[in-house]
């Protein structure tokens, strides 16, 4: 059944890879069961609720991409999107949770209307390979960032904006360990090397004192708070058109830049960079979204963590599904998720982005006009902590160049008119 569901021969991988990759991806993006709650709680949302939402929806979404994709990429509610959500709609602008939730459940039904179409599927096969491969190591490099600040390596700096963190503490440390046991590992060609990784530092994080063992089993609270809470009626006030363009903004291109990535990592785009099935991945992340605002969280996207799973070996949706699962045991299990620390899973994610940025090494940098629009998407993704505005700054970049340049030939209409866009949304509606 597992063969002719996710056609694991073809795809040169069997069920115990999967599995392990499933897993690998997971603890990779576990944190979300628990800064999700923290950053949607300050709304005044239950927390408890939110918790329980962060599970369905990230189990929900991935399954969907699984079966109707059958692409190794797990969802959940997606990092900046909850930040945007609290603390510019509603502690900023003065909206109630409720409208935010409805403004995501619209961005939800335009997002989905928009993979139904296959705009959004002609939008990213009009995006140049450079660009592509720009977006992957952008991301790699986001990766990179979040991995060193998490474990504590690098820390903010007033003079310097970033800085060297404390080498001494237990963070950094078992972070640079944790680094390098994955990378030796996989030069030795070890099985599993990423998970291995991780679960060697947990352990010894909690043999030694430095992280608590939060328990086993604990009853997962009510969703009642936040089911269906979602105010429709307020979120179309004229106020909030704004804020809707900005959610389904944000989510077409933080989508669209991790199913290039990732896919582009595990070999699952042709020789020209396009993505088979990709009108499915669309509808599935689309409609992930459409259930998150229904179950009452933030916007619902695609993992960039999902990469961790890809180099443990995963490529199928049988890697997404065994994502799915572990959320749903999460429910029950939110103690011992909750034992994983953050300087665990950064080693895997910055051994992701060493793999990642590998796609700069298809770039033509003889060519001017292709080097610079690639260096200033790589760069802005990390240094803005976005991946959406690297992709704009890369896009309007590539389009100016090339047309001042006396190559507009080389240009397409769907780049011009998504780099007008973009003009508009940093020049204006980020004012």
């Amino acid at each position: 059944m597992l063969e002719r569901l996710f056609q694991l021969k073809a795809h040169r991988t069997n069920v115990r890879t999967e599995i392990i990759a499933g897993i690998t991806t997971f603890l990779a993006m576990a944190y979300i069961l628990f800064v999700n709650p923290s950053i949607l709680g300050a709304t005044g949302m239950d927390k408890g609720a939110v918790f329980v939402a962060t599970c369905l929806a990230a189990a929900i979404g991935s399954v969907l991409m699984g079966l109707i994709a059958n692409y190794p990429i797990a969802l959940a509610p997606g990092m900046g999107l909850n930040a945007f959500f609290t603390y510019t709609v509603v502690l900023h602008m003065g909206y109630s949770w409720q409208v935010a939730l409805g403004a995501v459940f619209i961005s939800a039904i335009l997002f989905f209307a928009l993979s139904i179409f296959k705009i959004r599927e002609w939008i990213i096969r009009s995006i140049p390979l450079p660009l592509r491969s720009a977006i992957a190591a952008g991301i790699g490099l986001f990766l990179a960032l979040i991995a060193l600040e998490s474990s504590g390596i690098v820390v903010a700096n007033q003079a310097t904006l970033v800085g060297l963190g404390d080498l001494t503490k237990p963070g950094p440390l078992f972070a640079m360990l944790g680094f390098i046991l994955i990378v030796v590992l996989e030069a030795r060609r070890v099985p599993g090397a990423v998970l291995i990784g991780i679960l060697a530092v947990t352990v010894l994080a909690i043999v030694f004192g430095y992280t608590p063992f939060g328990g086993v089993v604990s009853m997962p609270p009510s969703l009642a708070p936040t089911f269906l809470q979602l105010d429709i009626k307020g979120a179309l006030n004229v106020g909030m058109i704004s804020v809707v363009f900005a959610f389904l903004f944000v989510d077409v291109f933080d989508n669209s830049g991790t199913l290039i990535g990732v896919t582009k990592r595990a070999g699952l785009s042709d020789e020209e960079g396009n993505i088979p099935k990709m009108g499915r991945a669309l509808l599935a992340d689309s409609a992930a979204a459409l259930f998150g605002s229904l179950l009452g969280t933030s916007t619902t996207t695609s993992y960039v963590e999902s990469a961790a799973g890809v180099s443990a070996g995963g490529r199928t949706g049988l890697t997404a599904i065994v994502v799915g699962a572990l959320f749903l045991l999460s429910l029950f299990f939110a103690p011992l998720a909750g034992s994983v620390p953050a300087f665990a899973t950064a080693p895997a994610l910055l051994f992701v982005a060493v793999l990642m940025a590998s796609g700069l090494a298809e770039i033509d940098w003889k060519d001017i006009t292709v080097a610079a629009p690639v260096t200033v998407t790589a760069l802005a993704m990390p240094l803005t902590y976005s991946i959406a505005n690297g992709i704009a700054f890369g896009f309007i970049t590539w389009t100016l160049v090339k047309l001042l340049s006396g190559r507009g030939r080389e240009l397409n209409a769907a780049l011009i008119v998504l780099s007008t866009l973009f003009v508009i949304k940093l020049g204006w509606l980020s004012a």
